[in-house]
Formats: structure tokens, C-alpha cells, sequence
């Protein structure tokens, strides 16, 4: 079973030398995610916000919204363990680009995905939990996320967030 430090409701690091996660450890954290209010949580791998490599467990439940950001100088790739999701990029002015079905191995969808440029993305859950693993490189500072200024952003209310989720997934459909 898996040993973590928790820094808030929906950030976990790991205190083990070396971390290990079996299938009871990915039923907890989505059951945690389930407590949470913004319905998502990660558990870090790495040991600290300043390592030069991320790797994070992370668990989405189906309308958690993420927004619109991109990255510069950083390139992120999902794994995918369990349910779906959609990566959706955007052009620069709000445009949607591409959309990558992702899947936990097995079925048709892509399983794995990478992002090497800095374009705006998001992720949209399909299924009604997601979790997939993330790797990225560090260090992490909010600062450094570049928000898409033609999108809500969290502060906004969830009323706001879903009727952009909806009019998103409507637009993908």
C-alpha cells in the first residue's frame, strides 16, 4: 500500500523511496478524488515542486475543469490506467486544433500521448472516473502556466465551467 504526505485536499506525495501502486491504490486515490470539491487529485512521484522530473498519478472525475493553458519550454505525456479522456489543442486564437482520444490499454484509442510544443490544451474526461499518469519536466510554478485568455478561467463559477465544458464537447462531438 502506498505512503504519501498530503499537502492539500487534492495533492499526495509520495514518501516512499521507491513508490509502488497497485490496483487498491488506484481505488483509493479515485475515491479521494470523489471527496474533494473540485473532484480530482494527484499523487507525486517525484519528491519536491523543484525536481527537474514530474511523474504524477492523476485522477479526474468526468466534468472537473481544467483550463485552457499551455507551457512554455515543457513537454507533458499521458499514460493512461483507467477510463477515458480527450486531450483537446487549440490554435492560438481559440480554435480547435486537434483532439486525442485516449483509453486505458485494450481497446481502439490511443493509450499514450505526448506534447512537445507549446500549444493550448485541455482535457475533457469521457468516462465517468479517468486516471493516467503524467510526466512533465519541473520544476512546477503556477507562474510559468500560461492561461488561454479566450477561455474562463478557475476562478470563475462551475456554472460558467460548464457551460464551456458543454458548448467544448459539443463542438467535438
Amino acid at each position: 500500500m502506498m505512503r504519501f504526505e498530503q499537502i492539500n485536499a487534492e495533492v499526495l506525495y509520495s514518501t516512499d523511496d521507491i513508490t509502488r501502486l497497485e490496483q487498491s491504490d488506484i481505488e483509493r486515490l479515485k475515491e479521494m478524488a470523489l471527496d474533494t470539491p473540485r473532484q480530482r487529485i494527484r499523487l507525486c512521484a517525484h519528491p519536491e515542486t523543484n525536481d527537474s522530473l514530474h511523474e504524477m498519478m492523476i485522477v479526474h472525475v468526468r466534468d472537473v475543469f481544467v483550463p485552457p493553458h499551455r507551457h512554455v519550454g515543457k513537454s507533458e505525456s499521458f499514460h493512461m490506467i483507467d477510463g477515458a479522456l480527450d486531450v483537446v489543442i487549440f490554435e492560438d486564437g481559440g480554435a480547435i486544433k486537434d483532439v486525442i482520444h485516449l483509453a486505458a490499454p485494450g481497446g481502439d484509442q490511443a493509450f499514450y500521448y505526448r506534447l512537445s510544443k507549446p500549444y493550448y490544451h485541455t482535457v475533457l474526461p469521457t468516462s465517468d472516473v479517468v486516471v493516467f499518469h503524467e510526466i512533465t519536466n519541473g520544476p512546477f510554478r503556477r507562474e510559468d502556466m500560461e492561461f488561454a485568455p479566450w477561455a474562463p478561467m478557475e476562478t470563475e463559477s462551475s456554472d460558467v465551467h460548464m457551460t464551456y465544458l458543454n458548448a467544448l464537447r459539443a463542438k467535438i462531438a
